[in-house]
């Protein structure tokens, strides 16, 4: 069980939400998401604010229905939810009061939808008006001294679609504005209608490079929902399965971190040892992203577990070496140590998660804090890193890397005998809440059923939705030349975040 059916559900009225969300971060919690969707038809929106109480207490839920009034905004009391927020006023039409950034975040400059995307009712059809990005006036500055850099959408290399504004004299940036969101998929609104036990294909594709953390967190949502009890052996193997696909996601990390620093033979190295991983994960699971083992009430087959431990060992040790040669490269620590610097205040205000939360001292981790499958009974080790910067970020997923595995090896050597799976059917009009630490982060989905038990909304909370969010902070009166070095270090992805 991923503890999700301990989660409690409240009601509250708007005028409530602006002091209990005071309350809430005053005794140490932390909202983690929100978002609406709409279970009397598309006039009567339903708000749902999703808030971790602390370390191993469940996640709280706060039911809101904001009826013709306009809800207060929380982005002033908890600036991470000010994201949310604009997107669901994009997709679902609901405005909030007193928005201190109100312009549009899904919707591109210039877009026009006759109607919210994810309200009920016909499909939406957007229009498109060529329009120039809503960009700052610098103080104490005047248009000759500020260039203007307007990067993408197309990157070069096989760089995911995105627009970055850089405002900047000499080398300075003085303002950097990501406009993200130019292949926006519309995977939430692919889940209405599908019957549960399907739709995990589509949570692993949400974010290719987090298939299992993806699906763990849907089934987790929907194994709530259904309050079903998965076998033992399962969430074992599940475990397996998510350290696995850390392995790999982090071995590339480094690899791309070595090419900004220009480290070439750095660079070949972590691409070849990811390269080492995946090839593990084909024969572990038939996928080399580790797709199509994972369902609701546990998972689909056995995998195949022969060799693992001899394969293993040989990886660990490669990347001992390899570990080893970065720690003695002065040329590569050099260009990470004090670059982005994302102090510890800021990444909890802003909702930086995972490793780039943990490197900017932090101690969280959903592994532990809010125990799903079998992490409470393995070796889970949370690295933390206190430089809060590139620096800290890369060997914080070093340490990580080196737990997984001891992770994957005990789980060999204590996996336990019994069944893979359970029935699972949750029933018309149930819902549920679901978690998973994914390599970039924490990830949350939210499930609805309506009455023939078919999926009516899908909410997905992304790491890379939180930690983009986080981003430009720490490119702020940064330097160009830092610039690809930052951004590799906290290891975004855009179709994490366009979902």
């Amino acid at each position: 069980m991923n503890g999700s059916n301990t989660v409690k559900t409240e009601d509250l009225v708007p005028a409530e939400l602006v002091a209990r969300c005071r309350a809430a971060l005053g005794e140490g919690g932390r909202m983690q998401f929100m978002y609406a969707w709409f279970p009397e038809g598309p006039m009567a929106p339903e708000l749902r604010y999703v808030l971790h109480p602390g370390r191993a207490r469940p996640p709280r839920i706060w039911r809101c229905r904001p009826g013709d009034v306009p809800p207060p905004s929380l982005a002033s009391t908890a600036p991470l939810l000010s994201w949310y927020e604009r997107e669901t006023t994009d997709l679902c039409g609901v405005v909030f009061r007193d928005q201190p950034l109100p312009q549009s975040l899904v919707l591109l400059p210039g877009s026009r939808s006759d109607r919210p995307p994810l309200v009920p009712g016909p499909m939406a059809h957007l229009s498109y008006t060529p329009s120039p990005q809503d960009l700052p006036e610098l103080a104490g500055t005047t248009p000759e001294d500020v260039q203007l850099l307007p990067f993408g959408p197309i990157r070069a290399d096989v760089l995911e679609s995105a627009q970055f504004a850089f405002l900047y004299a000499g080398e300075a940036i003085l303002h950097y504005h990501p406009q993200l969101f130019f292949k926006h998929r519309g995977m939430e609104q692919r889940f209405e209608g599908l019957a549960p036990m399907l739709a995990t294909v589509l949570a692993e594709r949400v974010s290719g490079i987090g298939s299992v953390a993806h699906a763990l967190a849907y089934c987790h949502a929907v194994e709530a929902a259904a309050d079903c009890e998965v076998p033992r052996r399962a969430t074992w193997l599940r475990v397996l399965l998510a350290e696995l696909e850390r392995i790999y996601n982090h071995l590339h990390y480094l690899g791309h971190l070595c090419h900004t620093t220009t480290l070439k033979v750095g660079e070949a190295q972590g691409k070849y040892l990811e390269e080492s991983a995946k090839q593990i994960n084909s024969r572990v699971s038939g996928s080399r992203l580790l797709r199509g083992l994972i369902m609701p009430g546990g998972l689909r087959r056995e995998p195949q577990l022969a060799g693992l431990v001899a394969g293993l060992a040989r990886l660990e040790n490669e990347f001992q070496r390899y570990a080893d040669r970065l720690a003695a490269t002065t040329s590569h620590l050099d260009r990470l140590m004090t670059t982005g610097i994302l102090g510890r205040q800021l990444a909890f205000d802003q909702g930086a998660t995972g490793p780039v939360e943990r490197a900017s001292g932090l101690d969280r981790d959903s592994r532990r804090d809010q125990s799903y499958g079998a992490y409470a009974e393995l070796p889970l080790s949370i690295a933390i890193g206190e430089s809060c910067d590139a620096y800290a970020r890369q060997q914080v997923r070093i340490a990580e890397l080196f737990n997984s595995i001891a992770i994957i090896r005990a789980v060999l050597a204590g996996l336990p005998e019994g069944r893979l799976r359970t029935e699972c059917r949750p029933p018309p009009r149930s819902e549920g809440l679901g978690w998973a630490e994914t390599p970039r982060g924490t990830a949350y989905y939210a499930v609805h059923l309506d009455a023939d038990g078919r999926l009516a909304r899908v909410k997905i909370k992304s790491p890379s939705f939180s930690n983009w969010r986080v981003f430009p902070y720490t490119v702020h009166d940064s330097n160009m030349m830092d610039y690809a070095i930052n951004e590799a270090s906290f290891g975004l992805t855009v179709a994490g975040c366009a979902r």
